[in-house]
């Protein structure tokens, strides 16, 4: 009888361990993260906690790849991100963005990274790119609204500080401003890009490969609101976003009409919006915290950066730089010397409780999400965001 007692007893453990092993095979969390703090902690949201960034990684037909390594690069379990590969980019790739996605250790545990899968139209220099614009600030809302800043950023683009970095500098910066580089001064945009009348097919027709309708009559330059330019890539408060989306005054959605037929209209929307609200446009910072070198003369795009910028981009005290080609080596640089980052892991912060090693991820143990431990370049940003705020409490550059 005490056999057969002890037969069934092994038999049931077996049993429950074998269920057990098989509910957590299942449970879509990477085994290399058991052990202390190995399940997500806590993400603390408020005024008080660390704040929080909504990205926007956008690209188009093969930049699968340059979009995985920027999230690692900017990845912090805190954030939230949303990844577009537009209309241009095959079914299969964007497939395949979001398989890489779900293979991220972090991503896998925290759940806040998500791929559009149905893209936007997107038409070069028409209303299309601003209207995906609007899309992803209002997916990310509905997502998750417990973050402070919506940050823009293309396949381009790169980090030149720590998530931790700038949580950090951000911490002292009040929730409701906006970085965004604005000027009234128009110049030669004002009869080239303000004056004519475009149409954008891309709002309307499904084909692929659109470009927008010049009409033949121009428009004169708006008098009901004062017309503001400026650089499309911004750092906008989640108020902004709001008011833009589900505004109580009607300037938004006004404006929106105006700009469906204005060339570029990403690089004016904004800045128009925030600069004739009264309630805005003494909360937004005349900057766009990019590190961008321009050819002389001025083409449609920046230079490309590489080696030979590393010095100016290290000193720059920016949070990002642009424009970079497809795995350049001065990203390798950013990587091991201001990052910290391995090959095809994220960059690591005071969330990762793993050991450093070249064979270990450390960011696949996760310790406290709410912990921010900042490096060197967070004190060259510190200083540049020192300087703006005292330019913004002036008002010198606000607007104007």
């Amino acid at each position: 009888m005490a056999a057969e007692k002890k037969c069934l007893f092994l038999i049931f453990s077996s049993a429950f361990f074998t269920i057990l092993f098989i509910l957590t095979a299942n449970s879509g969390v990477n085994t290399a993260a058991f052990g202390p703090k190995s399940f997500p902690s806590l993400v603390r949201r408020g005024v008080t906690s660390p704040p929080a960034f909504a990205y926007y990684i956008s690209g188009g037909s093969g930049h699968k790849d340059r979009i995985i390594r920027l999230l690692l690069a900017v990845y912090h379990p805190r954030n939230r991100y949303l990844l577009h590969l537009n209309h241009e980019a095959s079914d299969r790739e964007r497939a395949a963005l979001a398989s890489a996605v779900r293979t991220i250790p972090a991503v896998q545990a925290f759940g806040n990274v998500d791929v559009i899968g149905k893209p936007d139209a997107i038409t070069y220099m028409g209303s299309s790119t601003l209207a995906a614009m609007l899309h992803a600030a209002s997916i990310l809302l509905r997502l998750d609204s417990g973050w402070d800043w919506f940050i823009t950023l293309s396949s381009t683009d790169y980090p030149l500080v720590t998530q931790d970095d700038l949580s950090h500098v951000f911490s002292s910066v009040p929730r409701n401003l906006s970085f965004i580089d604005h000027t009234s001064d128009l110049g030669w945009k004002e009869f080239q890009r303000v004056q004519p009348i475009v149409v954008d097919p891309g709002t309307y027709l499904a084909r692929k490969n659109n470009k927008i309708f010049h009409a033949t009559q121009t428009r004169p330059t708006p008098e009901a609101f004062k017309f503001f330019t400026g650089s499309p890539w911004m750092t906008l408060s989640k108020s902004f976003i709001e008011f833009c989306l589900m505004g109580w005054d009607n300037l938004p959605r006004v404006l929106l009409l105006y700009f469906t037929n204005i060339m570029l209209p990403e690089e004016g929307y904004f800045h128009s919006v925030i600069c004739n609200s009264p309630e805005f446009q003494n909360l937004t910072v005349n900057n766009d915290l990019r590190y961008i070198v321009w050819d002389n003369p001025p083409k449609m795009e920046p230079h490309f950066l590489n080696v030979t910028d590393y010095d100016n981009i290290v000193q720059s005290g920016f949070a990002f730089a642009r424009q970079f080609k497809k795995n350049d080596p001065v990203l390798d640089i950013v990587d091991e010397k201001i990052l910290g980052r391995g090959s095809h892991r994220a960059a690591p912060g005071g969330w990762c409780s793993g050991r450093r090693r070249w064979w270990v991820d450390p960011c696949a143990r996760f310790g406290d999400v709410n912990a921010v431990k900042p490096g060197p370049q967070a004190f060259k940003l510190e200083d540049t965001m020192t300087k703006l705020l005292e330019d913004w409490k002036s008002q010198s550059n606000t607007c104007k």
